[in-house]
């Protein structure tokens, strides 16, 4: 499975996307923790202290936001769904 990652945590990953091995049907949620368990440099880009994703951070399914996902991160994601994760980010 793809994931696409931008802004800082492509410097993590070396690259605009990241190759996961999961099996079928994956939540957001352990797309997320895989991610993080084949880079780990991303658990605080990511994750509190709790291992509960940040706030600021966005996981996005085929363009929609999880937190607003029918179930949200526990949705279940099939092989054509786009993944994209960003970071907190800040500007001004």
């Amino acid at each position: 499975m793809q994931v696409n990652v931008y802004a800082t945590l492509r410097d993590v990953v070396g690259g605009a996307t990241a190759e996961l091995d999961l099996a079928v049907a994956p939540t957001v949620r352990e797309v997320v923790d895989a991610l993080v368990a084949k880079y780990p440099p991303l658990r605080p880009k990511l994750m509190d202290d709790g291992g509960e994703l940040l706030g600021a951070v966005h996981v996005f399914v085929n363009g929609r936001d999880g937190h607003y996902l029918p179930d949200g991160l526990t949705t279940r994601i099939t092989p054509t769904d786009r993944i994209d994760i960003f970071p907190a980010v800040g500007g001004g």
